[in-house]
């Protein structure tokens, strides 16, 4: 008989239910590594059909880790296990193991992609990038802000103009200086990071093949391109270019009961940065393209503009941006301005 395993996993235990023709055959824990999970699953399920945990900060190193390990590991969607896992009276990380395990007995489950390294690399550096940036422009607001309470409004600039503003006003002002400066100083320095970061970024996008081909699209630029080569991975992940779409939550969201049926606001399920990044390259696109930059894309969302306004047309420019990067990334073609690809 084969068995089907289940792991619940933290950051320094996990717990592990193991179950043979529908009744629990063992239980325990161990540290939150795959290697002694990999052993305990080996030692008392040497038949194992299933071993499934949930998706968390842990899921890619366990993943790969495990299915290295000879192990048929399998990440499913953490929101659906919890609405199975909530059903059980007494919470606790043995009972999780023990529902974890029922569910890949049963098969009822949603598996989900886990990314490979290299590409959990490329999120990574966009991530932190952008992580280093909103902390400059929040350290940057905050020395407006003091230097306002003490009648000294910085004027408009950016870079190397605002740092010299902030110097000018801070003459003959050492009481504010000495709290004002080396808040210019961490600001500097954060400057630097994120310039350092911009250059890795442009580096990784140039060697990617799939980010030069995205990079063809009026609006679409590194970052951007990064993120959506580095989030789909293999175009076969979709069967369809229309599901990237759906599958980034940039498609309406249908209530439908008896007599009751209405499309509501986009679902705003999946990758809520690169939903973003989409949604600024259509909002560039249908505001700040010029007239060489000029695509049927462009023209319909413009038209659809004058129609239900700015912010609803982009939603839908990023939907169909979505969709006609996955069909480039299918067949190798470059942005065509003067017509979509036909599996639109």
């Amino acid at each position: 008989m084969v068995q089907h395993v289940g792991l619940d996993v933290s950051l320094k235990e996990t717990a592990i239910s193991i179950r043979e023709d529908g009744s629990r055959i063992w239980r325990g824990k161990c540290v939150s590594d795959p290697g002694s999970v990999a052993e305990i699953i080996r030692r008392h399920a040497p038949r194992a059909e299933r071993v499934v945990f949930e998706s968390g900060p842990l899921a890619t190193w366990f993943y790969h880790a495990l299915t290295a390990e000879g192990v048929p590991a399998i990440c499913i969607e953490a929101r659906h296990a919890q609405k199975i896992l909530n059903e059980t009276l007494n919470k606790t990380d043995a009972n999780d193991a023990d529902g974890l395990a029922r569910i890949a007995e049963a098969g009822f489950y949603k598996e989900v992609r886990v990314k490979a390294f290299g590409s959990m690399l490329a999120r990574t550096l966009i991530a932190i990038r952008s992580q280093i940036v909103g902390m400059s422009i929040q350290l940057s607001n905050q020395i407006r802000g003091v230097m306002k309470t003490f009648g000294l409004i910085v004027p408009k600039g950016k870079g190397r103009v605002f740092e010299a503003n902030v110097r000018a006003l801070l003459d003959r002002r050492d009481d504010l200086a000495r709290i004002i400066l080396p808040l210019l100083g961490a600001w500097r320095d954060m400057r630097s990071h994120a310039a350092e970061f911009d250059r890795q970024l442009l580096a990784a996008a140039r060697h990617d093949k799939a980010a030069v081909l995205l990079m063809t699209i009026p609006g679409i630029g590194p970052v951007t391109a990064l993120s959506f080569s580095a989030a789909v991975e293999d175009p076969g992940n979709f069967r369809r270019s229309r599901s990237v779409g759906a599958w980034l939550g940039l498609t309406t969201r249908r209530y439908q009961s008896g007599e009751v049926d209405y499309d509501g606001h986009i679902s705003r399920r999946g990758d809520r940065h690169l939903r973003s990044l989409l949604y600024e390259a259509a909002v560039v696109m249908l505001t700040r393209s010029r007239a060489r930059n000029d695509s049927v894309l462009r023209t319909w969302g413009l038209a659809l503009k004058e129609r239900i306004g700015l912010k609803r047309a982009a939603v839908a420019v990023a939907r169909k941006l979505a969709v006609i990067m996955h069909s480039m990334l299918k067949t190798g073609e470059a942005f065509r301005p003067s017509g979509e690809p036909a599996t639109i």
